[in-house]
Order: C-alpha cells, then sequence, then structure tokens
C-alpha cells in the first residue's frame, strides 16, 4: 500500500516566550477533521511519530505535532519536565492556533496520546472538556499500576531533594527501549535516533510524571469525550489494567477499548508490520465512525494566544535554510521535494 501526503516543518515561540518545534502532515484532499499528537515521555514527533503522521494523513485526516521543551527539535534541558502544566499549556496554544486556521475552523477535532502523550490528552480534555470530540489514547499513563507505586517514604525522600537537585539523573529505571519496541529492527531504528531520550529520568521529571499520573487517577470519571484507548496485554511499560481502569471509570458514554494479545507497549511503533497494521486500521476505522456524521462546532471568531511563528531556525545559514524549510511529498520511503514553504 502506498502512502502520501504533505510534510511541513515550523518553529513557534509562545506565551512563555519558549520557542518549540511544530510540524504537520497534510492529505492531498481536503481533510475529514484534525488530529492533534501527544508525543510521549522523551519521544519526539517528526521522526518517531513519522509513520502515525502519514497513515493518518493518508487516510484523510490533517496531522499536527509539537515536540514539548527540551524534547526532540525543541530547544531546553534534555527531557526536563519543571511543571507538567507547561506541557499541557504550550500544546492548548499551539493545537488552538491550527484550529482557528481558515482552513480548519469548522472541522472535527481530536486528540492522539501515546503513554505519556496520553495523561497529556486527557488533561487538555480536562482544561475545555467539550472543545475535542474524541481521543485515540495509545497505551495512556493516566494511572500507576498498584505493582509500580513506590512507597510514600521513597517519594517524601525525592520530594525533599527536588528543588536542590531537579535536574539531577539520579532515578533509576530500566532500559525502556528493551521493554517498550517488540521487533528488534525497529527496537533498533528507535535507539538510533539521537532525537529521542535515552538517559536516567530527572528527579524532578519523574516527580511531575507521578503527580500527572495521581492526579488523573483521582479524576477518571470526569472524562466525558469519546475515546478509543488501545494496549497490548503484554505491556511491561504502562500496565493493562490502567487502560482497563479508565474504560471502567471515564463517564464517557461513547467508550471503546482495545486490548491486542502479545502485544507490546510500542503498539504503533514497535510491533512487527502486520500488527501495526491491525492497529492503524482500528483507529483510522474509529475516527472514520467518529466524523462520519460529525457537525463540529465552528469557531466562528480567530483569537489570539500568544503564539508567533517563527523563521527557521537562526542558527542555520541560508543555504540550509532554504533546504530545511519545505513542504514535501511525504511516505515511508525518502520524501520527494513538492513546493517550497517561503
Amino acid at each position: 500500500m502506498e502512502f502520501q501526503c504533505q510534510y511541513q516543518e515550523e518553529y513557534i515561540r509562545n506565551s512563555r516566550g519558549v520557542k518549540l518545534f511544530t510540524c504537520r502532515w497534510l492529505p492531498t484532499s481536503p481533510p475529514k477533521a484534525l488530529v492533534f499528537l501527544c508525543h510521549g515521555y522523551g519521544m519526539e514527533c517528526s521522526g518517531y511519530m513519522k509513520e502515525c503522521g502519514i497513515r493518518l494523513a493518508s487516510a484523510s485526516y490533517a496531522v499536527f505535532g509539537i515536540d514539548y521543551e527540551g524534547h526532540g527539535k525543541s530547544p531546553g534541558s534534555r527531557c526536563y519536565i519543571k511543571k507538567f502544566e507547561n506541557i499541557v499549556k504550550d500544546c492548548n496554544e499551539f493545537f488552538k492556533s491550527v484550529c482557528v486556521e481558515k482552513d480548519y475552523r469548522d472541522k472535527g477535532r481530536f486528540l492522539y496520546g501515546e503513554s505519556m502523550g496520553g495523561a497529556v490528552a486527557l488533561l487538555l480534555h480536562r482544561k475545555e472538556p467539550s472543545f475535542y470530540n474524541g481521543a485515540v489514547l495509545v497505551a495512556p499513563m493516566c494511572k500507576i499500576s498498584e505493582k509500580l507505586k513506590p512507597h510514600p517514604v521513597v517519594v517524601n525522600i525525592l520530594t525533599s531533594l527536588e528543588e536542590i537537585i531537579p535536574k539531577w539523573k539520579i532515578v533509576p529505571t530500566k532500559d525502556v527501549i528493551d521493554s517498550a519496541f517488540r521487533d528488534p529492527v525497529k527496537r533498533e531504528e528507535i535507539r538510533n535516533n539521537k532525537l529521542i531520550y535515552q538517559d536516567k529520568p530527572r528527579l524532578k521529571t519523574a516527580l511531575e510524571m507521578l503527580r500527572t499520573s495521581l492526579s488523573l487517577e483521582k479524576s477518571l470519571n470526569q472524562v466525558t469525550l469519546p475515546f478509543l484507548v488501545l494496549h497490548g496485554d503484554a505491556d511491561i511499560v504502562t500496565d493493562p489494567e490502567i487502560s482497563k481502569a479508565l474504560y471502567e471509570q471515564a463517564g464517557s458514554v461513547d467508550k471503546t477499548m482495545k486490548l491486542y494479545p502479545g502485544m507490546w507497549h510500542g503498539l504503533t511503533a514497535g510491533e512487527i508490520d502486520g500488527n501495526v497494521d491491525i492497529v492503524f486500521e482500528d483507529i483510522i476505522g474509529w475516527l472514520d465512525k467518529h466524523t462520519d456524521y460529525l457537525v463540529p462546532v465552528p469557531i466562528l471568531e480567530p483569537f489570539s494566544n500568544g503564539i508567533e511563528k517563527l523563521e527557521w531556525p537562526e542558527t542555520e545559514n541560508l543555504s540550509q535554510r532554504k533546504q530545511s524549510n519545505r513542504s514535501y511529498l511525504c511516505g515511508f520511503k525518502e520524501p520527494c521535494t513538492l513546493h517550497s514553504a517561503m
């Protein structure tokens, strides 16, 4: 099967004055709806989530991604999360800036979150419960498994140190890549992606993720938007029981859960090709079902939320910028240049 779409990259500066990398995969015809990507811990959009963007765009969805501060191509201390709310606010500003673009004001709006990105998506929904028309949540981080909850004494000790050594990489952890991605070839491709953070978690980052998970765990019944949650039953990174708890406790009337026998954490990037096909068929089928008869509430008036679009990175010379700041006709092989975005 051949997949085609247009790919674009852009830097923005948000209301916090932070420069962030964004990208988009656009279908070759007007999109059915908009899909906003929330990537996982240590991950990034342009490479790791490329296949997701291409597949969804090839199914006629306009797909938008953002690398969180300190992640991927966005500047900042690598994988340092000072406040989880900053991630949510940054995504909220960028996603809304897309929604008010002239061509997208009357389109449906869907969130897509993987792992920690599932927590980001749920918090975006909690911020404005009626803004998004649905969510796809892949192995979401929205609860701490009882088997993995740290002892309160350990949490208290780490909390006492977080303002003294917030960026120290002192939190022990197993090699997540080995545990998350089942296909050995894809596992090595992911390991060779230098935009993916592969060091130990920083102290403050680990505590922010813990607090976020505990907060979401207490408010799962407040989830009211339609959602599809997917999980591999052999996932040892986020326990499948977490997705089961979300499905059972969420207040949503329209909710679907898919549990895949034998599959691991990286459902869309780390499984064998046949399994990845199955997962994306389920995702696209759910999106199609929820856009066929959707009548979204249009955004009638544009608004300003402090987003400033930037030129390509200031550190690159002119010839590099001309080469980089382009749109591409993309697929799973090397993209060919379509036209300049300038």
